[in-house]
């Protein structure tokens, strides 16, 4: 196993049950970590199962980090079992509807901003005080770049979130040791979903409105492409790493030059 960025570090990963969650902890695992993955999903055993197969150090701990007391409890137990908590990615969120802003409904906006805000405020808010003990950390969020995007409006607004909290920690908490950064990804290829973003089945109109959101990131992209999940795991790692030891407070598009 190569071990060099994160040799013995202890790293947290949410939302590590499948895409850019799990791409960013089989990367990372070969780069020497100690990895806690975090996921609601029950299918997150099975992938901690074949890291420690490999040799890995890990634990699967199953929360739902829309809830903070869960959130706590999780982090609490990642300090119990490894003794710090190094490096968190904050990586829970994503859209669960597309379609224009008038045509959701309350709830569905209140449920877009309890997914793609609050895990990464309640993470952050978990992992600080074991940092502060300590007297060091990382924390990597993921955004987004649709921050500016057609049909999202709900998600945009909590991945505007994800940004503002990210420059204001990072701001907060410089003197003490930590740093935090987010990256902002663009649109993404990942295998199929284990679980559904929502339980509804889509219409004609709603894949219309699906398909204006993939039309407008590809013509946003510079690249006229999405990105990979490994493309978008490098990032995150290396805001992670001692390389970017010298940036903090930055949000990172990933995004094929689509700023956001």
């Amino acid at each position: 196993m190569q071990q060099s960025r994160f040799h013995r570090q202890v790293m947290v990963i949410t939302g590590a049950a499948q895409g850019i969650g799990k791409a960013v902890a089989e990367r990372a695992a070969q780069e020497g970590a100690r990895l806690a993955l975090i996921d609601r999903a029950p299918y997150l055993t099975e992938i901690a199962a074949a890291l420690s197969e490999r040799g890995v150090e890990v634990i699967a701990l199953q929360a739902d980090l829309e809830r903070w007391e869960e959130t706590r409890d999780a982090l609490d137990r990642v300090k119990q079992h490894f003794g710090s908590v190094d490096i968190l990615v904050n990586n829970v969120g994503g859209t669960i509807w597309a379609r224009p802003f008038a045509e959701y409904e309350p709830q569905q906006i209140e449920a877009e901003i309890q997914r793609s805000l609050f895990p990464t405020l309640w993470g952050c808010r978990a992992a600080l005080p074991h940092m502060l003990e300590q007297g060091h950390g990382v924390i990597v969020n993921v955004s987004s770049v649709a921050t500016r995007g057609v049909n999202r409006v709900p998600y945009s607004a909590a991945k505007g979130g994800v940004n503002a909290l990210t420059q204001s920690l990072a701001f907060e908490y410089a003197g003490s040791g930590i740093r935090i950064n987010a990256t902002a990804p663009g649109g993404t290829e990942a295998p199929p979903r284990l679980t559904p973003r929502n339980n509804e089945s889509s219409t004609p109109q709603e894949k219309a409105w699906y398909q204006q959101v993939v039309d407008q990131t590809l013509d946003s992209s510079l690249m006229h492409r999405y990105g990979s999940v490994n493309e978008q795991a490098a990032a995150i790692l290396f805001l992670a790493s001692d390389e970017a030891g010298y940036i903090n407070g930055t949000v990172l598009p990933v995004a094929g030059g689509d700023l956001g």
